[in-house]
């Protein structure tokens, strides 16, 4: 590729960023600036562009730290996005010209998080070998839980006896715009309780994007009398709906209403076509690095593990 040329993002990007976005191999609304800019003021924006002469041939959504640039902290993964035409090695030739300006920029460390391997059937995974080529190490791994929607579901025997009893409760799944019965009644509670944390996301900011991007971002309820007792947020994107925050109230565990809606909605997006239920990582800070019960409970789901590489890379 001639004249590859990187330049940092500014708002006079914004059309051709997303216009990228929408046409890119390996891109989701996540990478759209309305998603990424919701949370500005928590880092420090580092994203790039990378023309071929005039023309925008690859973007990186990214933040800086210090003397490190991460791709991207503020979202659930990253990485280089390219349009569907480009090789691999032209792939390695922008790499290399992002890394050149990272050097030319006095950055120290390039910490690099791709999008899971099953988000794209097309492949995503290019960068990986030049960042090992290059000296990148894997500096950890994370166990992502998903199930195959193109291949026969493999829903534990128990998880479906007991879904075959709820069924004959009088439970409602209600898809729902507001957020604030599962925020303040369901998922801040329990979190608070359970772990003393907060979600990521306020119920202002999760309004927010929904207003933002109303076909992406979705709301699933369980109601019993008129009580909410269980909900699931997700993510939709082409070819994967991600479950993004998942919760249940005392109430709702004695019936397993979460269990009971997450089925739901596996058989539901498995018939709309979707290729992979995205239920999302198991680690934890302790010995074993993971939660037995909940990496338990999403294989009974019918899970199975995709790993996540994170890459961490000395400039030199």
């Amino acid at each position: 590729m001639k004249n590859l040329t990187v330049k940092k993002y500014d708002q006079n990007d914004y059309k051709i960023w997303n216009d990228f976005v929408s046409q890119a191999k390996n891109a989701t609304f996540l990478f759209h600036r309305d998603f990424m800019e919701y949370h500005n003021d928590r880092f420090q924006d580092f994203s790039l562009l990378i023309f071929e002469e005039e023309k925008l041939k690859a973007i990186l959504p990214a933040n800086k730290s210090g003397n490190s640039i991460y791709s991207h902290q503020g979202l659930t993964y990253g990485g280089l996005v390219f349009l569907r035409k480009l090789n691999g090695e032209k792939a390695a030739l922008i790499l290399d010209a992002v890394l050149a300006f990272l050097k030319e920029n006095n950055i120290e460390t390039f910490y690099y998080k791709p999008i899971p391997s099953f988000y794209f059937p097309d492949g995503n995974q290019e960068i990986d070998f030049f960042l090992l080529k290059r000296g990148a190490v894997v500096e950890r791994k994370e166990m992502n839980l998903a199930v195959n929607l193109n291949l026969p579901l493999k829903i534990s025997k128990s998880k479906l006896k007991h879904f075959r009893r709820i069924e004959n409760l009088d439970l409602d799944i209600i898809e729902e715009d507001n957020f604030g019965p599962f925020w303040t009644e369901v998922l801040e509670p329990r979190l608070i309780e359970k772990f003393n944390a907060k979600p990521v996301h306020s119920k202002d900011e999760i309004t927010l994007l929904k207003s933002r991007f109303p076909q992406y971002i979705k709301q699933y309820s369980v109601y019993q009398n008129d009580e909410i007792i269980a909900g699931i947020t997700l993510f939709e994107t082409k070819n994967v709906v991600k479950s993004q925050y998942g919760a249940i109230t005392k109430n709702g565990e004695e019936v397993r209403a979460l269990d009971f809606l997450f089925i739901n909605l596996i058989h539901k997006y498995k018939r709309k076509g979707k290729h992979f239920f995205d239920m999302g990582i198991v680690n934890e800070d302790n010995e074993l690095g993971y939660h037995p019960g909940l990496l338990k409970q999403k294989e009974e789901l019918g899970c199975t593990v995709y790993n996540q590489d994170f890459y961490k890379l000395d400039i030199k």
